[in-house]
């Protein structure tokens, strides 16, 4: 059969492990058969980061930028433990809060839904959409070992050389301390890629932070997303029968739990990235969630929304089969295929992402999934199948969808 032609190449950034080896079983099995795929490759597996000194993940970055779509697979994030295993030179920053801080995006995460993976909520009927502010907090901080007594300050230092400075804190003894920052652009492109992902997907819109136990930073979250709402979004919201409204956290999380789903619930860096592990496993799977980076300016980096599942790798290694899940890496590519399809005018390139979700969901639902899934399905009598052997399930309802 005739591979379908791309015109513009998309991003791709390899990662580490079990889904480094998932990567290339999805391309040889489901995109290279039926897709004439054009991409710009970059290697951000941990040994190529540790040889270019990280400068792959800051040329991947840019790439994504110029080409306005990538798709991405999960990498280390190295710990201590990394470090020694790795043989690093130093514990490298999170690729993704690098690419993150590069495009300024917001990280929108749904649950991938099918029949017989029932949420552990039973009151969840519908997707809930993690927003997810891609820039600063932990993920930008600066750190310090306070190695005796003595005092930490914030200093701020203008222009003009005038100080204003605030104490953290007086130490008695030794002790940690932490810098972080958020920029005002940033956090009003944030609360803008919310609403406007809410008028597309017509979703209500949920924002939660900490503002009463932080009454300067958080809280400037939540004034720009009001004075953002008000000024930019009331009326088209009002008219669109959608709503937006401002919680706490702790609030927040009570509120998700009895409801019913289908809304967008917008978090602050480190908030979204737990709670959206929280959501994903309370739908069935960190491996069911899909993940896309949105920038301001409308550049798009699809990528799986969970780790490099290192207990699976060893085994992989050491010979002993595997059944590891490879849908939300299979969405990654799909979503990115299709994002690709649409700016460039390429239907067949649409309708074939579209194919290849679908021949993912039938998979599943006709019984037929790998042993995360296995073990919590409601479809009776399972049948649990390796890593390879689910992809190449999926290869033939693939096939039989475009060929028919």
């Amino acid at each position: 059969m005739e591979r379908i032609a791309m015109t513009t190449p998309l991003v791709e950034m390899d990662g580490d492990e079990m889904t480094r080896i998932i990567w290339q079983m999805i391309k040889d099995e489901l995109l290279l058969p039926f897709v004439d795929l054009k991409t710009e490759y970059f290697d951000l597996g941990l040994r190529n980061r540790e040889e270019t000194h990280d400068q792959v993940t800051h040329d991947s970055a840019e790439a994504t930028r110029r080409l306005g779509v990538a798709v991405k697979c999960a990498t280390i994030t190295p710990n201590a433990a990394r470090v020694e295993e790795y043989g690093l030179s130093q514990m490298w920053k999170s690729p993704n809060g690098t690419i993150r801080a590069a495009l300024d995006g917001t990280v929108f995460r749904a649950p991938i839904m099918v029949r017989g993976i029932e949420p552990y909520v039973r009151t969840w009927k519908r997707p809930i959409t993690l927003a997810r502010h891609a820039y600063g907090d932990v993920y930008r901080n600066v750190e310090l070992r306070v190695p005796g007594p003595g005092k930490v300050e914030l200093v701020h230092t203008d222009a003009d050389g005038t100080e204003t400075r605030a104490l953290v804190h007086e130490f008695a003894g030794p002790g940690i301390a932490q810098g972080i920052h958020n920029l005002d652009a940033s956090i009003t492109s944030f609360a803008r890629a919310s609403f406007n992902y809410a008028l597309d997907t017509h979703q209500d819109v949920w924002f939660s932070s900490k503002d009463t136990i932080s009454k300067t930073y958080d809280h400037r979250f939540k004034d720009i997303f009001q004075e953002v709402f008000e000024a930019e979004y009331a009326e088209r919201f009002e008219k669109a029968g959608l709503t937006y409204f401002y919680t706490l956290i702790d609030d927040a999380v009570a509120r998700v739990i009895r409801s019913d789903g289908g809304f967008i619930w917008a978090c602050k860096n480190y908030d979204g990235d737990v709670m959206s592990d929280m959501v994903s496993t309370a739908f069935g799977s960190l491996a069911m969630m899909t993940s896309v980076l949105v920038s301001p300016d409308g550049v798009f980096e699809y990528e799986a929304a969970h780790g490099t599942v290192q207990r699976h790798y060893y085994r992989h290694l050491a010979g002993e089969p595997t059944s590891t899940n490879s849908v939300a890496t299979i969405f990654a590519w799909s979503g990115a295929l299709r994002k690709r399809g649409e700016m460039d005018g390429l239907d067949e390139l649409v309708a074939f992402a579209d194919a290849l979700e679908a021949a993912t969901i039938e998979t599943i639902e006709a019984g037929e999934m790998t042993g995360d899934l296995a073990a919590i399905t409601t479809i009776e009598n399972p049948c649990k199948l390796g890593t390879l052997e689910f992809i190449q399930a999926v290869a033939g309802r693939l096939r039989a969808r475009i060929e028919a």
